[in-house]
């Protein structure tokens, strides 16, 4: 009986499915002009959080034909979205350095 508890107690999350990015940037990095980089602390964008915000913010999309797009139901797309939203804000207001993340 122990064994059972103590093995749920460790239960492995689902894996995480590939979502479909059409979009591979070739500026993957901005900062504030004139501050040095050893003054600046860096925000990571994934390419899944830029494809959200590209999707939706500049291509007007809805969520729920952007979330069709990227093959995600549209919960995920709207947590990848507001993940990234708050990201690009922090990066904004606190005038930090912001990098996407490009595929390998």
């Amino acid at each position: 009986m122990f064994k059972s508890i103590y093995e749920h107690m460790f239960i492995m999350p689902r894996p995480r499915i590939r979502r479909f990015v059409r979009w591979n940037p070739d500026v993957v990095f901005f900062k504030p002009m004139g501050v040095p980089m050893r003054e600046l602390l860096e925000v990571s964008l994934t390419l899944e959080e830029f494809e959200a915000i590209r999707l939706k913010d500049y291509e007007g999309l809805e969520q729920e034909e952007a979330a069709k797009k990227m093959k995600v139901s549209r919960p995920t797309f709207q947590r990848t979205l507001k993940s990234a939203r708050k990201k690009i804000a922090d990066f904004l207001v606190n005038g930090k350095a912001l990098r996407i993340m490009k595929m390998r």
